[in-house]
């Protein structure tokens, strides 16, 4: 059964799944997840505090699937193209990580600005003053992707080099910013065949050492 704060984050997604966020009201999201407004405001503070934990816990959840993306594969080149398929998959079906991907925040999405640090310190739980520092930027979501990327292959001695991490999130981030209309998961199997081709092209130390 999901925490109160869970219930609340999946009330805020599915309204904004219906309404732009400025119509979407915290009175609303509270009777949708079954609890008192005044707990939607002990959890979170206010709406831009919801906001902030919602594009908070997307982060989170898409560098999870890229984890697991990163255990998919014999070697370290098809683990790549794991990484870079979940992400144009995700992406397409996800707006809130389509923006944090591109930086791009359309009209509909909370944009939330990291919260003044005053209030981060009187915020009553870890997860939302984390929330609070406010989403990453494409570059430092990029990063983390590729510092993962390095570890875990690393672990399990199929490291790749910084330059295929590289080539894989920014083929990967050009098919998110431009995808091809109406081909979903078809998309994603192209890159994957783009990306193996273009991996096979580098040299063994960039790609599988």
């Amino acid at each position: 059964m999901p925490t109160a704060r869970e219930a609340l984050l999946n009330a805020a997604l599915a309204a904004l799944a219906e309404l732009p966020w400025t119509a979407v009201r915290m009175v609303d999201v509270a009777g949708a997840a079954g609890v008192s407004r005044q707990t939607l405001y002990n959890e979170f503070g206010s709406k831009e505090g919801l906001a902030r934990a919602l594009v908070r816990r997307e982060a989170d959840a898409y560098l999870h699937g890229v984890e697991r993306a990163l255990r998919t594969g014999p070697d370290a080149a098809s683990r790549l193209v794991s990484v870079a398929e979940w992400t144009v998959t995700a992406a397409a079906g996800r707006p809130l990580l389509r923006a944090l991907l591109t930086g791009c925040w359309g009209e509909r999405l909370p944009a939330p600005r990291p919260a003044p640090v005053r209030t981060r310190v009187l915020a009553g739980t870890a997860a939302q003053r984390r929330a609070d520092a406010g989403p990453p930027a494409p570059g430092e979501l990029l990063a983390a992707v590729r510092d993962r990327s390095r570890t875990v292959l690393g672990r399990d001695g199929a490291g790749p080099g910084e330059e295929a991490c590289e080539l894989a999130m920014r083929l990967a981030l050009s098919y998110v910013v431009a995808p091809a209309a109406g081909e979903g998961e078809g998309e994603a199997r192209g890159l994957g065949a783009v990306l193996r081709r273009a991996l096979s092209a580098t040299s063994p130390t960039a790609a599988d050492r």
